[in-house]
């Protein structure tokens, strides 16, 4: 009997060591110097400089807009699975492509692939105002829930198809696209203000992320860095 209770005892002491060794909670403090160390050693490094999308990269807790079960991983260098096949995109990207839209504070933009709703989070602190289209509804929803708690209340959310964008609220300053057509869609096109932006990853086996510049007597395409996203087809955006 003696023998059981040491043979308990140790079993007791390993299970008390596994607790005490399991990863402690994460804390704000410890969300906002990732959050600092993100920008710093995955964005700045790779030459994005725009002070004003490196203050929103710092400011937006992007461990909100991933599951519970990856908030750990909310601020590594990698694009982390949202559910219904579709992701959180790269801090790095989500950085670039803010930057390369060259956002003012006047701006009216559309965001076509909400996802998480993190970008359009992102674009809130950059613009007046963001409209952002997803087709998959559970997305929407949630996207406008988490958006809504954190006071988010500059940014649209509405379920349907991207590829249409949103013809009534058009014109607009900028566009960015988070899905790859092989194609700009005209609509998209149509809807761009005259001097405005957009950002789109465009291609099939090859993608490049492209930056159009509408002016007032036609369209300029300038292919920046090699990217990937998920497909965009008509019917399917985010």
């Amino acid at each position: 009997m003696a023998h059981f209770f040491r043979q308990l005892s140790a079993v007791v002491a390993i299970c008390c060591g596994m607790a005490f060794a399991l990863p402690a909670p994460q804390t704000t403090n410890t969300f906002t110097q990732q959050r600092d160390r993100m920008v710093a050693d995955q964005i700045q490094r790779r030459g994005v400089a725009n002070p004003r999308v490196l203050e929103a990269m710092r400011t937006v807790p992007r461990h909100r807009f991933v599951p519970a079960t990856l908030q750990h991983l909310a601020y590594t260098d990698r694009p982390l699975p949202i559910g219904h096949g579709q992701t959180i995109s790269q801090p790095f990207i989500v950085a670039y492509m803010s930057e390369a839209l060259g956002v003012e504070p006047a701006h009216k933009v559309l965001e076509i692939g909400t996802g998480s709703g993190y970008q359009a989070a992102v674009l809130a602190h950059l613009a007046r105002v963001v409209y952002t289209i997803e087709i998959v509804p559970e997305l929407a929803r949630r996207a406008a829930a988490t958006l809504k708690e954190l006071g988010y209340t500059s940014v649209h959310v509405r379920e349907g198809d991207g590829y249409a964008g949103w013809p009534e609220q058009a014109p607009f300053d900028r566009i960015m696209v988070t899905a790859a057509p092989d194609r700009i869609p005209q609509p998209l096109i149509d809807q761009l203000r005259a001097g405005g932006r957009m950002v789109i990853p465009v291609g099939a086996a090859e993608q490049w992320l492209t930056v159009v510049e509408k002016t007032a007597t036609g369209v300029v395409q300038r292919r920046t860095i090699p990217v990937r996203f998920v497909p965009f087809t008509r019917g399917r955006a985010g």
